[in-house]
């Protein structure tokens, strides 16, 4: 077939008609296929290409591995922990050798004594062995410990770390002095330190501290109010009585002698300044200024009636010297005998007026005593008797009341009689407020 000349050429000269059917029925079976595929599941699995994959996700794999890394390190630490244990507890470097491995801080009144009988049962342990809890707890137990704490340090050494407590005041307890913190603990006397406290009384040996707490708060509120205007008249009392909470009693330490001032459970500091304002006027009015009685208000009772007072058991000689030496004021020491005490103990040695005052025993001459002759010797009339019995009893020396005679043979009791030679003031004298000027 001859091609035409030009430059185009049609689409029947490009797609001749046979060629256009054979492609249209090409058309017709990819429609076909079409149709079959979604009519028919099983011609579309033929068509599927297989893709190879693994048992199990990638996720799941990675998280399998590095579990496996993690049991690898912990079974790794293991033995390592397992290795370094067996070696501290045989190694000697981490043993306990002596007392110079054992540092302690903050002792002041605590001894190194009493640290080590609680820490010597560590030495020659392992360090790591050491009930580093049990250890606090014992230490506590001592008296001027109120807290401490136990640390250890590798590779031999403990350091203890001591907080003691802060004494307030002393106590007299049975014979013996303690000093005593603001909770009601007590302390042993130091030997190197003095203190200058009041004596607090009316505690008694056994006693639980539950009692000693209320006692000694009273006695922190006393010491409060009357230091709290700046006087500081704490300083001048020897003894502080707290047997009786409702009255509490002090004894003021004063040059021309001790008095006892009762001042109830409230206004110390008001009630010891009546004290301290009429002390002077109170001296001069009375021979011997003993007591003061200001628990009630708007009255004031000298030297009164102190009879069914407790006695307190008296010091040993040696508690007597540590109590000094710990700066116990010589007031708190002596022991006081009650006026009215009926059971007066016996002097240790008679002093009689020849040995008093040997010129006027040897000036007087015993009196001779008349010789009386016998009244029935001779029968008389009766004028004569009563001329004869009255020339009789001239030369007779006039008896002595029983009273002065036995007073004459009592023997004289050192200190005991003076004081008794005193006349008693009044038991009552009430003041009312205005002339005290107490308000």
């Amino acid at each position: 077939m001859a091609r035409k000349s030009g430059s185009t050429i049609t689409q029947e000269e490009l797609y001749p008609p046979s060629a256009q059917m054979a492609r249209e029925e090409l058309d017709d079976a990819r429609l076909v296929g079409l149709d079959g595929d979604e009519e028919s599941p099983f011609l579309r699995a033929q068509k599927r290409v297989s893709a190879r994959r693994g048992s199990l996700p990638k996720k799941t794999l990675s998280r399998l591995i590095w579990a496996s890394i993690v049991v690898l390190l912990l079974c790794v630490g293991a033995v390592a922990a397992s290795f370094l244990y067996r070696y501290g507890e045989h190694s000697w470097r981490f043993r306990i050798e002596s007392s110079d491995n054992i540092e302690v801080a903050g002792m002041q009144n605590v001894t190194k004594a009493q640290i080590m009988e609680v820490m010597g049962a560590d030495i020659g342990r392992n360090i790591f062995f050491v009930p580093l809890s049990q250890q606090k707890a014992q230490l506590e137990q001592i008296p001027w410990v109120e807290s401490a704490s136990v640390m250890r340090f590798v590779p031999n050494r403990l350091k203890v770390e001591i907080h003691e407590r802060t004494p307030v005041a002393f106590a007299r307890v049975g014979p013996r002095i303690f000093l005593i913190d603001a909770g009601g603990t007590l302390m042993e006397l130091p030997q190197k330190h003095k203190y200058s406290f009041p004596v607090i009384v009316g505690m008694y040996p056994g006693e639980p501290l539950s009692t000693r707490i209320p006692r000694m708060n009273a006695y922190n509120q006393l010491v409060q109010e009357l230091d709290s205007s700046g006087a500081h008249y704490s300083q001048d009392l020897s003894e502080v009585d707290l047997a009786d909470l409702e009255n509490l009693k002090v004894r003021v330490n004063d040059p021309a002698g001790d008095v006892l001032v009762e001042l109830g459970n409230s206004d110390y500091l008001k009630r010891y300044k009546i004290y301290v304002t009429h002390v002077q006027e109170w001296r001069r009015q009375f021979q011997k200024l003993e007591s003061v009685n200001l628990r009630y208000d708007n009255q004031v009772i000298v030297n009164p009636d102190m009879e069914g007072r407790p006695k307190q058991a008296a010091l040993t000689a040696a508690a007597a010297r540590a109590a000094a030496a710990a700066g116990v004021k010589p007031a708190a020491l002596v022991a006081r005998i009650n006026p009215h005490d009926r059971t007066l103990p016996k002097p240790a040695f008679e002093l009689t007026e020849k040995k008093l005052d040997p010129k006027s025993a040897v000036a007087k001459k015993p009196t001779p005593k008349a010789k009386l002759k016998k009244a029935y010797a001779k029968p008389v009339k009766t004028g004569a008797v009563k001329k004869e019995v009255g020339k009789r009893a001239v030369g007779v020396p006039k008896p002595k009341p029983a009273a002065a005679h036995a007073a004459q043979k009592r023997p004289a009791q050192s200190g005991l009689v003076a004081h008794s030679a005193i006349p008693k003031p009044s038991a009552a004298i009430a003041k009312p407020a205005a002339a005290t000027g107490s308000n």
